[in-house]
């Protein structure tokens, strides 16, 4: 079964025609599905580079890629490259067929790593490609306010939007192209909505929404073990996995928080240099993100050290190896739905784009606001709390976040397990969590 992805309209919409499509995203969020669903048909050509027989033909002689594609016939005008961090050189081939020809091929490329795409040596097909990146499953994604509902383009937190986003672009409601061997395919739906505890626990991968817990336990701790390990020793990017493995566990454990890489590297008994490299592998994998501090414009001390979060909250438990809780505990519900806000954050400010941003702010005083919505008509402080029942005095570091930037934040957001939206303080509204 398919389900409606946001970044739909966006890969075969307007503005990226005749353009080299890169779309990003770790491991499991759907690149490939998303692909298949919106260029299924006899039209478009598709290259596996996890096939080891076609990776290793590509390897060992890139040029032979150019020439198959210029051998295909005249009604495939899509193709389709899955994993092109597996064969760089190809980018080189791309970008020769792309020049002779810009409006010949619409090339689409998938990527779950940027490590070897970055090395310097890789051909980025600058001026010539419109980079994407896909998510875990985000609110935006999820059927919340009854059947088939409008999904927001660019828009900031606690907002709704009608049908069609800013730019004009209908966003939902996209009827991929239908093969033409004559098969039909069934209208994509909008990702049913799940419980709190689930979707803290199990996180917001595609594949595994679908799946009873049990099932979902066992993937989830076949993705940490088989991927994030293997894959990450396949690609050559750490020498040691023994350390890399105790390093995962506890980067889990520690995502969310500011980093001290001098306590880790104590704990763990990893050196301190190689705890930084561990970490721009997950970032170059999109295993994880940094979020810096706010800045703003302020004459306070802040505490600017970065904090880093693991793409979805499913998989930081998986690699924290925390089990399941039939009723969350509150110490852990509430560290779990502030990573599962970070993760929904920082989605949507990707999906939005620049120069939209997610941040946080922390002042050496004390004063702390868990995230900052950075839009370019303002600037959003949210908190997260726990509690089912807000008060207003839960309200007062964003108070103070909203007195310190009055040019640019003129309301604040809390959310929390509360069932309806409550007006705290003239310029504070407490959210439920589903209503993010």
């Amino acid at each position: 079964m398919y389900f409606r992805r946001y970044l739909e309209a966006r890969l075969t919409g307007p503005v990226s025609r005749n353009k080299v499509r890169l779309l990003f995203g770790a491991r499991q969020t759907g690149k490939t599905w998303l692909l298949r669903r919106l260029l299924a048909g006899e039209d478009t050509r598709a290259f596996d580079l996890q096939d080891t027989v076609m990776r290793r033909r590509f390897e060992a002689d890139p040029a032979a890629f150019g020439r198959e594609v210029r051998a295909l016939p005249r009604s495939v005008t899509s193709v389709v490259l899955d994993e092109i961090q597996k064969v760089p050189a190809l980018l080189d081939e791309v970008q020769r067929l792309y020049d002779a020809a810009p409006s010949r091929w619409q090339f689409y490329l998938t990527g779950s790593s940027a490590r070897r795409l970055r090395s310097g040596t890789a051909n980025l097909l600058p001026g010539r490609s419109h980079t994407y990146h896909l998510y875990p499953v985000c609110g935006w994604e999820v059927d919340r306010d009854g059947p088939a509902p409008e999904l927001p383009a660019a828009v900031e937190p606690g907002r709704r939007q009608g049908p069609r986003g800013r730019s004009g672009d209908r966003v939902v409601g996209v009827r991929p192209r239908r093969p033409r061997d004559g098969r039909t395919l069934e209208e994509p739906r909008v990702f049913p909505p799940q419980s709190l505890t689930r979707v803290l626990q199990l996180g917001g991968l595609p594949g595994i929404r679908g799946e009873s817990i049990p099932t979902a336990q066992a993937t989830l701790a076949s993705y940490v073990g088989h991927y994030l390990e293997e894959e990450i020793r396949r690609e050559a990017l750490v020498r040691d996995m023994g350390p890399f493995g105790v390093f995962l566990r506890l980067a889990a454990s520690e995502s969310g928080r500011q980093l001290n890489v001098a306590r880790l590297s104590q704990e763990s008994g990893v050196p301190a240099s190689t705890l930084k490299n561990y970490y721009q592998v997950l970032v170059d994998t999109f295993v994880g993100y940094w979020m810096t501090a706010y800045a703003g414009r302020t004459r306070k001390r802040l505490l600017t050290t970065p904090r880093f979060y693991v793409f979805d909250v499913g998989v930081r438990q998986a690699a924290a190896e925390t089990p399941l809780h039939p009723r969350l505990p509150d110490e852990l519900g509430g560290t779990l739905l502030e990573h599962w806000v970070a993760q929904e954050l920082i989605a949507r400010a990707g999906y939005a784009g620049r120069p939209h941003r997610v941040s946080f702010w922390r002042t050496a005083y004390g004063a702390e606001v868990d995230f900052v919505w950075e839009a370019p008509r303002e600037d959003i402080p949210i908190e997260v709390k726990w509690t089912a029942r807000p008060r207003p005095g839960d309200a007062r570091h964003l108070e103070t976040f909203l007195d310190e930037f009055p040019g640019r934040a003129r309301r604040g957001l809390l959310v929390c397990r509360c069932a309806h939206p409550q007006q705290l303080t003239e310029r504070v509204r407490a959210l439920p969590w589903h209503a993010l």
